[in-house]
């Protein structure tokens, strides 16, 4: 396995090569906090360097990488979200349940704003899930959370799932806990959630929509409803 250190050295020399104007884009664009660092590589750019990192290590075990991976989050390396949970989505078929643990406390000390919420739970937190659903329980009491990317995480999570005609259940039930959540960022969250079940559960959601549309965020609504045909959109967004 290449040493931690290594691939640090490799992986600080590569955005350092790769950093000039052309391969720039304005973070700030897309937040509505400020961000200390507004601008920065983009992400076509950051993922050509995740694959040169990655034949880097290639040869470690699922295991040694994801150690790896947790290594490199403890470090001050900018994009290292980015690397780590790129990293960690391409040893899925090797996911255990056990794994858990480690992407929680990856949630919890290294997601701080929705682009590595989302990164994370589309990513390798959600195939875990999808792989093993029987982990769902676990994720219940994000939905409570006094941190709002928690609460948004108990909705995105289940996305790839949903993808898959998995947990639709699960889907309604994190939507009523979290329908009234005064924070846009979570409405945009299970509003996410709720669209892409949309895309394999139409009639359902729909339902479920127009029984709680007079509840339900407007933010929240529109999302949840875009991949509906017009005149479902209409008749959920009529008073």
């Amino acid at each position: 396995m290449t040493h931690a250190n290594e691939i640090l050295q490799f992986l600080r020399h590569e955005i350092t090569r790769c950093d000039r104007p052309a391969n720039r884009v304005n973070y700030q664009q897309f937040f509505k906090e400020k961000l200390d660092e507004p601008v920065g590589l983009r992400g076509a750019v950051l993922k050509q360097i995740a694959n040169l990192g990655y034949r880097e290590i290639k040869d470690s075990t699922p295991a040694e990488i994801l150690k790896l991976c947790d290594q490199l989050l403890e470090t001050d390396l900018r994009y290292r979200r980015f690397f780590a949970f790129d990293w960690a989505t391409r040893q899925k078929s090797h996911f255990r349940p056990a794994e858990f643990t480690r992407f929680e406390r990856w949630l919890k000390r290294y997601v701080d704003n929705w682009g590595a919420c989302d990164s994370l739970c589309t990513g390798p937190f959600g195939l875990l899930i999808a792989q093993y659903p029987e982990l769902v329980p676990k994720v219940r009491p994000w939905r409570k959370s006094k941190n709002r990317w928690h609460r948004r995480a108990s909705a995105v999570i289940l996305i790839l799932p949903v993808r898959q005609e998995l947990l639709l259940d699960e889907v309604f039930r994190t939507a009523d806990v979290l329908l009234e959540d005064p924070d846009d960022m979570v409405q945009k969250g299970y509003g996410w959630l709720l669209k892409e079940a949309t895309k394999r559960f139409p009639d359902e959601v729909f339902d479920y929509v127009m029984r709680r549309k007079e509840r339900m965020p407007r933010t929240a609504l529109r999302y949840a409803i875009e991949k509906l045909p017009l005149n479902r959109r209409r008749e959920a967004m009529a008073k």
